[in-house]
């Protein structure tokens, strides 16, 4: 299976299976749609019809290139990696490699789309003691298996809330990995409002990544991420952000921003934050429910498309100024790529992550966290609900029937279980609007790094 596009002035053709990338010329585009449902005969007589300057020889040796590489598993290189998919994800059954701590189910915002009812998850508000804490960092050493490094994300709400119970915990883990053959990573997802020089050195000295929530244009960000008296927040965390990402030299955070109906033309906040300063990015479509005010619409979708070729524009000219930047879903190795592992066995949610509350239970991933039915078990007993956790290991890129015939299905790795669930009510699922997005963003990720290959060839 192939895909073709032109974007950027290349004709790109994409191999699927194999991961081959091609950059060609209009002829060898041309004759590479026709290869496989017209003779030999029939796309010479083609190609000479529409290229009349261009003399036989140069058509016959382009065809026979093209058969070359077909010859090579270059092109329309076969599909091996069904049968791999189970017995992949089968010989990590039962380790877990990373943990969201929510740390805190409450914020200090009251953001108007937030996905986790202001950080209650549905529920009461509370806060994750240090005993809880410890269980499960406990947990996820002794469910680990041989691997070294294990993730944990400091999750909420909002976690500086109980900045007082991470601190220690973070401590203990550090006491333990030596002994245990481990090494924690850890990351902290922030809105920034209590980010101080406290927070700022212990961001700097233990966490491998700092996110923070920024939605970019001042009107744009004030008018969802407001307090419960509802001032926005814009003003109070910008200047907080840009001292803490200076104090960490530029490096290893993310400035993450959210777009919805009201600013489908995100380009415009993400160069508000480059004009601020900050040049790692991600800027994430809202998740929400259908017929909510901030839920992306059909009618947004052609806006949403043309940012993203925009952005790809943007980041070239930069780079080309001297001036990159990184945007978190045009981060791809043409080169390497992601492992075949994680190609066609997904992000792991439900068995290899899960999310811990503030009171140990375990849920698939945060996303599910206050949904009653896809509780796992908790930190001490383990996962209990077997019927579930299956569910969550068999959900590969070949559980959709959907996705099977889908040029990006190696690329999303079947797409976010959470999105799918929210829109058709089935882990299994598909969502439409969101494959949309991840194919834009994959001919746009794809482009940007052949145009960084071709400068510096």
């Amino acid at each position: 299976m192939i895909h073709q596009y032109k974007l950027g002035g290349y004709n790109i053709v994409l191999d699927v299976c194999s991961g081959s990338i091609h950059v060609v010329d209009d002829v060898a585009y041309d004759i590479i749609g026709l290869f496989e449902s017209e003779s030999r005969e029939g796309i010479l007589a083609k190609m000479s019809a529409k290229y009349p300057a261009i003399p036989e020889g140069e058509l016959n040796e382009c065809y026979d290139q093209v058969a070359a590489l077909r010859d090579a598993g270059r092109l329309f290189a076969p599909d091996t990696f069904e049968p791999m998919a189970g017995a992949l994800k089968q010989r990590t059954s039962g380790v877990v490699k990373a943990l969201c701590l929510h740390v805190a189910h409450t914020c200090n915002l009251n953001c108007a789309y937030c996905f986790a009812s202001q950080g209650k998850y549905h529920g009461e508000r509370a806060v994750m003691s240090y005993e809880v804490g410890k269980r499960a960092l406990d947990y996820l050493v002794e469910n680990s298996g041989s691997r070294h490094n294990l993730e944990v994300d400091f999750f909420g709400g909002e976690p500086l809330m109980n900045f007082d119970v991470v601190k220690p915990l973070v401590a203990y883990a550090r006491s333990i990995e030596k002994d245990a053959g481990k090494n924690f990573r850890f990351t902290l997802t922030t809105n920034g409002l209590l980010i101080d020089d406290d927070v700022i050195d212990f961001a700097n000295r233990e966490c491998a990544n700092v996110v923070l929530s920024l939605d970019g244009r001042k009107e744009i960000h004030d008018a969802c991420r407001v307090d419960y008296a509802g001032n926005g927040s814009w003003e109070r965390i910008v200047p907080k952000f840009q001292r803490l990402v200076k104090a960490r030299g530029g490096r290893n955070y993310y400035m993450r921003g959210t777009f919805t109906h009201a600013n489908p033309d995100f380009l415009k906040d993400i160069q508000v934050m480059l004009d601020l300063g900050f040049d790692e990015l991600s800027m994430e479509p809202v998740v929400c429910a259908e017929g909510d005010p901030a839920a992306l619409t059909e009618q947004d979708l052609p806006t949403v498309l043309e940012q993203y070729e925009k952005l790809a524009e943007l980041m070239i000219e930069r780079r080309r100024q001297g001036r990159p930047f990184t945007f978190y879903h045009y981060m791809i190795d043409l080169t390497g790529g992601p492992c075949i592992y994680k190609r066609i066995s997904g992000c792991g949610s439900g068995t290899e992550y899960m999310a811990v509350t503030p009171w140990g239970d375990l849920y698939p991933c945060h996303q599910f966290v206050g949904e009653e039915g896809f509780k796992l078990g908790d930190i001490w007993k383990g996962v209990v609900n077997q019927p579930v956790q299956a569910e969550f290991a068999a959900c590969n890129v070949y559980a959709r029937s959907e996705c099977r015939d889908c040029w990006a299905r190696l690329y999303c790795s079947g797409g976010c279980a959470a999105n799918a669930w929210h829109a058709t009510g089935s882990v299994t699922g598909v969502y439409r609007y969101g494959c949309e997005l991840f194919k834009k963003r994959m001919e746009c990720a794809i482009m940007v790094q052949i145009d960084r290959q071709f400068s510096e060839d």
